[in-house]
């Protein structure tokens, strides 16, 4: 592999999801040419067909032929938005990873904005802020500022639009989690989860001219789901006995109680039956589930600290260091 010094090396990696847009996708290619044209930093293009059936691989293949620092990857099948930027990020080079939008919406314009903040302000992820949204109010904005104001509140990264895929990342970030599920909008959460600094600019948004939007209120309760996995990785990722333990103990008190409860009626009534007494029951079924919590809580900790052990046994993320005589390291 091309050493991060040599000349190269692109500095920049754009990645774009493609599904279905092949009537976008000349005026996409042109739209990114004159983005490098005039970036003055060696750029790569980078185009992932999400299983299209429009014959849009075979689109990105022409109008990319023969192009310098350019790559079209194709998936087997649809596999996800999520998906896609994920291989394309495995295939990029740059120390810097802009991801697109293959509709358009997006404007290749704003990436310079984008990497200037991230110069300006030194930060680790630049997101987007589609401010002024050009799509339906009632199907696409309205679930989209809600679900903005809840990720915001659940995973402290206050930020007007995480859903927009126009953002920039320091390439090292995705050398430290793996994106599943839909979970491509909380890439900005895991950077500042692991100490990643988080920043947004306004950035243009256009109407869609050819084809149809992928998304609608069918995803909304994936994101949710995502949004709860999430929560619970930031808070619980590297002690997840925490929670089971902590819920198990809980149940198990209750349970006692309950027993306790039972008894005290037998003692005060000679004549009640205890096994008819529907608290029994409840006493057995809390204490049974919090010894199950309790149990999936030792699994959780063994499956954790088995991946952190495959990783190197490293629960922490090294921004730089330094050593006495000047010598700096990252």
């Amino acid at each position: 592999m091309t050493g991060p010094s040599s000349p190269q090396r692109p500095e920049i990696s754009l990645v774009i999801p493609v599904r279905d847009e092949r009537e976008n996708l000349p005026a996409l290619v042109d739209a990114l040419r004159s983005l490098r044209s005039g970036l003055g930093r060696r750029c790569e293009i980078i185009l992932v067909d999400d299983g299209s059936v429009d014959g849009s691989a075979a689109e990105m293949k022409r109008l990319l032929a023969g192009e310098k620092d350019a790559l079209v990857v194709v998936l087997t099948r649809n596999f996800g938005q999520t998906a896609a930027l994920s291989a394309g990020v495995d295939h990029a080079r740059g120390d810097v990873v802009v991801t697109l939008d293959a509709d358009l919406q997006n404007d290749p314009a704003d990436v310079p904005k984008l990497l200037a903040e991230m110069e300006r302000a030194d930060l680790d992820v630049v997101s987007g802020w589609r401010r002024d949204r050009h799509d339906d109010w009632l199907t696409r904005v309205l679930p989209s500022r809600l679900a903005n104001r809840l990720i915001s509140s659940m995973t402290g990264v206050d930020l007007h639009d995480h859903g927009c895929t126009l953002k920039a990342y320091k390439r090292k970030l995705f050398d430290e989690f793996r994106l599943y599920g839909e979970m491509h909008r909380f890439i900005a959460a895991h950077a500042s989860a692991i100490g990643g600094r988080v920043g947004e600019i306004v950035v243009n948004h256009r109407p869609r001219h050819a084809g149809a939007s992928k998304y609608g209120l069918g995803r909304t309760w994936k994101v949710l789901l995502d949004l709860v996995t999430v929560k619970f990785l930031m808070d619980y990722g590297t002690r997840p006995m925490y929670v089971f333990g902590s819920f198990g103990a809980a149940s198990c008190g209750l349970g006692v109680l309950s027993g306790a409860i039972t008894l005290v009626q037998r003692a005060l009534d000679p004549q009640a039956y205890v096994h008819r007494n529907p608290l029994i029951l409840l006493a057995v079924f809390l204490f049974l589930l919090g010894m199950q919590s309790f149990m999936l809580g030792l699994l959780a900790e063994i499956g954790i600290r088995t991946y952190h052990a495959s990783r190197g046994g490293r629960t922490y993320v090294v921004r730089e260091s330094f050593r006495g005589g000047g010598e700096t390291g990252t």
